[in-house]
């Protein structure tokens, strides 16, 4: 999916800092979507980008046993492909739409999908997730989420009036750690929880200079606005293990950037004169750190990082009363353990390891995806509908997480101003049980 650089960068102006009325919002609400279980069936499947990403999810999909029914892809050559790995698991072949980039209008319409997978540049997200759940099918779209904390209140909105989930796919709540330490949690292991840490520390900078893939649209954001343009990797583990929207919620948030060297230095360095490349004006910091204070007084830390040369880390960091965890390496310490003020690693908490990873890790690793992560999300995802549970991640928590976007950019542009967190689900979820992922 795509849109041209006029549509993008007039989309990216109007859009960054804006903040929708509280008062507005609240009186839209329809009857909670918190909870609410999937109609219980095996889902026919719909993907909308199946470009890079959207091709491992496409394979895990099918490990999982998946039944994809439709693909749309503005590159034709992406769906054929899609297509013909869908009729090698010896499903039949799924119907293409590759008509333009609104294609997934036509999509939507079909009266024989049940989900809606979304893997497109993060500015499509919003329109397919609305389009998807108007026609009345769920969705699930790829990290950040949405953009815009309008566009956060419009997923919960359309959720809530059509009675269909709209769910973000964030694979790192899976990873084999994250659902480890999360376990550890629920089971009081840390003591009381009063501090998180979460980032996406990563080298991009060959990918967002690439003449393909990532590099047609990705490198663009990082001329839009300038705040912590992709959280949900780090915070969306850390989130889970608080109990947020669970009984607790995020209040506010702090955030400042560095300066911009990184994109402009691997430029000078990577691209030869005249290319339309040097037109760009970078204005994301190359280093993000934002603030998170909860409604219960705990502090949540998310850095953002794709500019420059370092070693991968969603640092994935939990601190309580009784102990800590650092991951990258992973590294335990709880009070009163042996060993004195020494970490400890996890080979003595076995007993703490997820059912899905005992039974499924070594499918998933062999399927790859980022590890095995990507199996073990969409797995559950598609356990959930066969079951007829709710879905692990919801569309509060997706607008959210996601909301952190917009609200770092709008702190960032007015001095590190604290900025206030919506109130997307009513009473910060108190009475929920914890994250269904621990389970």
């Amino acid at each position: 999916m795509s849109m041209n650089r006029r549509e993008f960068l007039a989309a990216g102006a109007a859009s960054a800092v804006k903040v929708a009325s509280p008062q507005a919002n609240r009186a839209a609400r329809c009857l909670s979507m918190a909870d609410v279980p999937y109609q219980r069936k095996d889902p026919r499947i719909a993907m909308v980008g199946v470009g890079g990403r959207g091709t491992v999810l496409l394979k895990n999909l099918l490990g999982a046993d998946g039944k994809i029914v439709a693909i749309c892809d503005i590159v034709p050559d992406h769906a054929a492909r899609a297509q013909k790995l869908v009729v090698g698991s010896k499903q039949p072949s799924p119907e293409l739409y590759t008509r333009g980039e609104r294609d997934f209008e036509r999509l939507v319409q079909r009266d024989d999908i049940d989900l809606v997978i979304i893997a497109t540049p993060w500015r499509w997200h919003a329109p397919v997730a609305l389009a998807a759940m108007e026609h009345g099918k769920h969705a699930c779209m790829e990290v950040p989420g949405v953009l815009t904390v309008e566009d956060c209140w419009r997923i919960v909105h359309t959720s809530e009036k059509t009675r269909r989930h709209c769910t973000m796919l964030e694979n790192c709540c899976y990873g084999y750690n994250e659902t480890l330490v999360l376990r550890l949690a629920q089971a009081g292991k840390f003591g009381e929880l009063l501090w998180g840490e979460g980032a996406y520390l990563h080298d991009l900078r060959e990918i967002l200079f690439a003449d393909e893939g990532e590099g047609l649209w990705r490198r663009t954001e990082h001329t839009l606005q300038n705040g912590n343009l992709y959280p949900t990797h780090g915070l969306g583990p850390v989130a889970n293990y608080m109990d947020i929207n669970r009984g607790d919620t995020f209040s506010h948030i702090v955030s400042m950037s560095s300066i911009e060297r990184g994109l402009s230095d691997y430029r000078k360095d990577h691209v030869p004169a005249g290319n339309p490349k040097w037109n760009e004006r970078y204005k994301e910091g190359d280093f993000n750190i934002s603030l998170i204070k909860t409604a219960r007084g705990r502090t949540i830390t998310v850095k953002h990082d794709t500019s420059n040369p370092m070693v991968y880390s969603r640092v994935n960091a939990l601190g309580g009363t009784k102990g800590l965890f650092m991951d990258y390496p992973p590294r335990i310490f709880l009070d009163g353990q042996k060993g004195g003020e020494e970490w400890a690693n996890l080979d003595g908490f076995k007993e703490h390891e997820h059912p899905l990873w005992k039974s499924m890790g070594d499918i998933a690793k062999k399927l790859g995806g980022h590890g095995g992560m990507d199996f073990i999300m969409l797995f559950r995802l598609l356990e959930c509908f066969r079951n007829g549970r709710a879905p692990d991640i919801d569309v509060y928590d997706t607008a959210l997480w996601s909301s952190v976007v917009p609200l770092s950019i709008a702190s960032v542009s007015q001095g590190s101003a604290p900025q206030r967190f919506p109130e997307f689900l009513p009473g910060d979820g108190k009475g929920r049980k914890p994250n269904p992922i621990g389970s």
